[in-house]
């Protein structure tokens, strides 16, 4: 048997897996998402010849197939979503945004240089690297499948399915920074920076989005002509091809594509907020990001039985720890004070900030970007281990605590009856 065909089997192997996990899985406390990782490890330590998954050898590739499943994961996220865009009614995701976000970035940046003796620049890129959450990797506190009604999603499951969408794309400016200056150096950049970075392309990610969102919903739904009704049709693959247009028409103005494909879901949701088209391109992209994501993540495990975290010391493990452990859940509840989810709700938000695939992108794309004066073998090696560390962490934890909260809702809720 070659190489080839090995590893043919062992990827249809694994979208077995990713079909059938969910439902064998969905009450007990292990999580699709670790079975992944744990069964890549197990496969990478058998003699069998696979070929070894090294991030720096293949950052180019590794930059483009976690760029993908991120775009996938955008677009579910958006779809998915069945509150209306406000500032009252997100307001938990604008502080998680505005708050928690910038802050976890900075207590990362100054837990690598104090722990890790790091230069700014690889420190700044290590807390922009693994600022982004990602909640798919723990379906239980993500939002589920499209529903009529606009307020069925809890507080819990909405702000974290909206962090994600957003703070993948946000992730890019300090990514931008730590690129700046470990290129460029001094603080000349900085004004340039603001405008172009930050100002412009998350203008032109949201703008894109919503022009784009908007064109394609009319399609959709409204087109005069019966053809291009794509409604009716009810062809999934349609959402991939939303994904990839308003990517790659955002970055072909300089905006960042990661906002205007959420921006997209989101819009295209509203144009008809109940029809049952969005469930199926919703479930098209649902079955695609557990297929990437189970993929991604066996490779993973892969590159821990490979030795990848053999760079890894133990002030890098603290790192990673004080980021899943005190960081995030810090900054979590610091910017939820005085917000509309209670104390409960306040503190899972808090606690499931998870760390996923937007961690190895960023990493991978910087990486091909500047020298950041650290040998990347340690960068890859305290993400991926921070990255496993919220899998297993998160993977084992999420089922037990939303059902915990999801019964004593249900207590209170019937006692409200009574």
């Amino acid at each position: 048997m070659t190489t080839p065909d090995l590893v043919l089997a062992l990827g249809g192997a694994a979208a077995l897996l990713a079909a059938a996990l969910p439902g064998l899985l969905s009450r007990r406390a292990l999580s699709p998402p670790l079975v992944y990782l744990l069964g890549g490890v197990g496969l990478y330590l058998l003699p069998i010849g696979l070929p070894e998954p090294d991030p720096i050898a293949h950052r180019v590739a590794v930059e483009h197939i976690t760029e993908i499943c991120v775009l996938v994961s955008l677009m579910g996220a958006g779809l998915a979503l069945n509150r209306r865009v406000g500032l009252r009614s997100w307001s938990t995701t604008w502080r998680l945004l505005g708050w928690a976000m910038p802050l976890t970035v900075a207590g990362v940046a100054a837990a690598a240089m104090g722990l890790l003796g790091w230069p700014l620049a690889a420190a700044l890129l290590l807390g922009a690297v693994l600022a982004p959450t990602d909640p798919v990797l723990a379906s239980d506190v993500s939002v589920g499948e499209p529903v009529d009604a606009e307020n069925a999603d809890d507080e819990v499951r909405f702000a974290l399915t909206s962090e994600a969408g957003l703070n993948d794309g946000l992730a890019f400016p300090f990514v931008y920074a730590a690129i700046a200056l470990a290129a460029v150096g001094g603080a000349g950049w900085v004004g340039e920076w603001a405008l172009t970075d930050v100002l412009y392309r998350i203008v032109a990610g949201v703008v894109c989005g919503l022009l784009i969102g908007r064109l394609l919903g009319r399609l959709f739904f409204h087109s005069r002509a019966e053809e291009l009704r794509l409604a009716e049709h009810r062809d999934g693959f349609v959402a991939l091809a939303a994904t990839f247009l308003a990517y790659g028409v955002t970055e072909l103005v300089s905006g960042y594509g990661f906002i205007a494909v959420f921006v997209t879901a989101c819009t295209v949701r509203r144009v008809e907020h109940g029809h049952g088209y969005n469930n199926v391109l919703h479930g098209f992209v649902e079955q695609l990001e557990r297929l990437f994501t189970a993929w991604l993540l066996l490779l993973l495990g892969g590159f821990v039985a490979t030795g990848g975290l053999a760079p890894l010391t133990w002030r890098g493990a603290a790192v990673g720890l004080a980021l899943v452990l005190v960081i995030r859940p810090l900054s979590g509840w610091l910017s939820q004070l005085r917000g509309p989810a209670g104390p409960r709700e306040r503190r899972i938000i808090s606690l499931f900030g998870i760390r996923g695939i937007g961690s190895l992108f960023y990493l991978a794309y910087a990486l091909g970007h500047a020298d950041f004066g650290v040998p990347p073998e340690e960068l890859w090696a305290v993400t991926a281990f921070t990255v496993m560390l919220s899998v297993v962490l998160h993977g084992i934890t999420a089922t037990p605590a939303m059902n915990r909260l999801d019964g004593l809702r249900e207590r209170v809720t019937a006692r409200g009856r009574s």
